[in-house]
């Protein structure tokens, strides 16, 4: 029997993938994603992809003629989003990837493949920026779920995202199917960073580019 997605999801709280709250909130959270989204994207990329949000409801739900990856680092994780893909029948446009983002956006495969990269709690925005900016065609766009009132210009520097090709990061500010007020931060690909992006595993966290 094919499972739903608010099963999955539980099971995903329960294997400790999720943090605390309804299984309905962190649903009507990573719907609200698509508040942020300018245009339906051909194929998007979920960055640490972790127990399913935002990318597994997304797919679920939103652009049925989107093609999705799901890339994170844990292979348990990994091994999970695989399994849930296939039991809401989506294998056919959902490809899991265990591996670095610093690798993934090195391969001819997936550099400069995305229209879309969205992230939730991924990294420190100099991580996500260096990690995701490879990954995006040039007019691609990076979404990220951020805290509550946060200043785009003060944690996404305009001088910083540029050095990785991106233009200046905006807020987005919206509600979700609870009416609780969520918080993104979005911003486009204006050129291709530089061959060095993204910098091997584990530099972008000790040298950040801002």
């Amino acid at each position: 029997m094919t499972s739903s997605l608010t099963d999955l999801l539980t099971e995903s709280r329960q294997l400790g993938f999720l943090g605390p709250g309804p299984v309905e909130a962190h649903i009507s959270h990573a719907l609200a994603f698509a508040a942020a989204v300018v245009e339906i994207p051909a194929r998007a990329l979920d960055l640490g992809a972790g127990g399913g949000l935002p990318g597994l409801v997304l797919a679920a739900t939103m652009w049925p003629g989107t093609q999705w990856t799901f890339l994170d680092a844990q292979l348990r994780r990994t091994d999970f989003l695989a399994r849930a893909s296939a039991a809401l029948g989506l294998q056919d446009r959902v490809l899991v990837l265990n591996s670095r983002a610093e690798e993934v956006g090195r391969e001819n495969a997936h550099r400069a493949g995305y229209d879309l990269v969205v992230a939730r709690s991924f990294a420190a925005p100099p991580v996500a920026a260096e990690c995701a900016a490879p990954l995006l065609r040039i007019g691609g766009w990076l979404v990220v779920s951020e805290p509550p009132a946060t200043a785009a210009a003060i944690r996404w520097p305009a001088a910083g995202l540029a050095q990785v090709g991106f233009g200046a990061a905006r807020a987005v500010d919206t509600v979700d199917d609870d009416g609780d007020p969520v918080h993104f931060i979005r911003m486009q690909l204006l050129s291709i960073p530089e061959d060095r992006f993204p910098r091997r595993v584990g530099v972008p966290v000790k040298r950040p580019i801002f």
